[in-house]
């Protein structure tokens, strides 16, 4: 009852303009035509890319076990022309918005776009 309780009271505190990221919808759109709707790198657009996109269920796993998150904000945030021989979107509708104070692993709280968080931890669920 307390839980339902809580979510009609935090519900009432959005208002109709404060819309809170859909970190789904944001991988749908800028992610999942190359890297695959699960993030394996299996994307049809993908298929003809050199090199191929990477496997994002398995950051973590190729950084010792610990999800990369300043990394993978960072490669977010360059977008296009990240490095000369990757195809990556522009994601500046993520970088738009609000900011909040957020800890990519560095022990610094730093202001970052929601949007953009709410994509990392979007990453970080799908790590096996």
């Amino acid at each position: 009852m307390r839980y339902i309780l809580l979510t009609l009271a935090l519900a009432g505190c959005v208002g109709a303009g404060d819309a809170r990221p859909d970190p789904a919808s944001d991988f749908a759109t800028y992610c999942a035509a190359c890297h695959g709707p699960s993030g394996r790198g299996d994307g049809a657009a993908g298929a003809e890319l050199t090199p191929k996109p990477a496997d994002l269920t398995g950051l973590a796993a190729r950084n010792g076990g610990v999800f990369p998150t300043t990394r993978v904000m960072a490669y977010i945030w360059r977008g296009e022309g990240a490095a000369a021989h990757r195809a990556m979107p522009s994601f500046a509708p993520l970088l738009e918005g609000a900011l909040v104070p957020y800890d990519g692993g560095d022990g610094i709280e730093t202001p970052t776009p929601e949007r953009l968080v709410a994509l990392a931890e979007y990453l970080k669920g799908l790590q096996e």
